[in-house]
């Protein structure tokens, strides 16, 4: 049995579509925190993906907790071809720097290191990228090697994949970090001077305002493949495009689009729930986050929002016995959910006892030691 409250529902207007043009075969764009896609096209179709593939080789370096180790570079790993760091047989490198040499000068002969390191192989690392995948539902995609280069049929991704992986990387403070990077310096022991890399994504470094990172591809096959990442007041965006011949403009094209039309509207806010009236409940649930999605203009009023609390049960009388959670708030737009929070009975803090129940209680023991020794 549960009480339901609904907090929110109004009439829904005509939907007003944002629309945009791109260069690419296939391409998306999706808003960060809800996961909203905002512009697609062809964004299910399975495609190559060329060096776009790092930013799943450095998210799961990052998640490792290894970036603080020396990697020793591999002879496997100086002879891949392609974009390179230039990296030396036996030279020791922090993985750390090999992450920051993956993700800004895209080295092929970084991702066959950092595969080794993390995963004990490349064919090891590869597993892990696979399992990964299915964790954060890529359902499209498939990993055959930690760069990106033409050398397997069964490498491949799709645009709306390839925004759910960059969603979740970049919830993560330190790969947020690394991908919105310019200028990396790091050590090089083999010469006197050390290693500067600066970063090939030029929406980042100077082409777009808004740019907080991303990453580049591109081989023959492929093509042009570009991830990219913008935020402007409280709205961050993903762009993917894949084969794009035109790839900077379409993504910036993609994201002033977003930012012209949407706004992020707060659904519900964090704290107590003051809506809620029922007597056991009243001032004691809460929620612990609050919750924004993008929407145009016409789109605000398109929200309905249900409280739904548990039965208080007869053995809640005793604060103990009352769970930490007693609820969920559903978050519809137009009539489908889109969100679910959990909502938490705030448990009444005990006071600190007064001057006199601690004067009264050490009485009490002072007396008992008396009578009893």
């Amino acid at each position: 049995m549960t009480l339901i409250l609904s907090l929110l529902l109004t009439n829904i207007p005509q939907k007003i579509e944002a629309s945009v043009s791109v260069s690419a075969r296939n391409a998306i764009l999706m808003e960060q925190e809800s996961g909203r896609v905002l512009f697609e096209k062809d964004a299910h179709e399975k495609r190559r993906i060329a060096s776009i593939t790092k930013i799943m080789t450095a998210i799961l370096a990052v998640e490792s907790g290894k970036l603080n180790e020396m990697v020793t570079i591999s002879e496997r790993a100086e002879g891949t071809e392609g974009s390179s760091l230039y990296l030396k047989k036996n030279e020791k490198v922090k993985l750390e720097d090999l992450v920051y040499g993956l993700m800004l000068r895209s080295g092929n002969d970084a991702a066959v290191a950092i595969a080794e390191h993390v995963g004990g192989s490349l064919e090891g690392f590869v597993f892990l990228m696979n399992e990964k995948a299915k964790e954060i539902g890529m359902a499209n995609s498939h990993f055959a090697n930690p760069h990106g280069l033409d050398d397997s049929n069964e490498h491949y991704s799709t645009a709306y994949d390839m925004a759910i992986l960059t969603r979740y990387a970049m919830e993560n403070d330190t790969y947020r970090k690394i991908a919105g990077t310019e200028v990396h310096r790091a050590p090089n022991p083999t010469e006197k001077w050390e290693r500067v890399w600066r970063n090939k994504n030029r929406l980042l470094t100077g082409l777009y305002d808004h740019s907080t990172g991303g990453k580049t591809g591109y081989t023959k096959l492929a093509k042009r493949t570009l991830v990219s990442t913008a935020m402007k007041d409280d709205m961050s965006l993903i762009a993917v495009t894949l084969n794009g011949p035109d790839d900077w403009n379409d993504h910036i094209s993609m994201f002033e689009m977003a930012f012209k039309n949407y706004d992020m509207v707060q659904v519900i806010e964090d704290g107590i729930i003051k809506e809620v009236d029922d007597d056991f409940y009243k001032q004691k649930v809460y929620l612990e986050h609050g919750y924004s999605f993008p929407v145009t203009t016409d789109e605000k009023e398109k929200f309905q929002v249900e409280m739904k609390l548990e039965k208080p049960k007869n053995d809640w009388d005793e604060m103990r016995n009352i769970p930490s959670v007693v609820g969920k708030a559903v978050i519809r737009f137009e009539n489908k959910p889109i969100k679910e929070l959990p909502i938490y009975y705030k448990v009444a803090e005990e006071e600190p006892p007064s001057f006199f129940e601690r004067f009264k209680s050490l009485f009490t023991a002072m007396m008992g030691v008396n009578r009893n020794g």
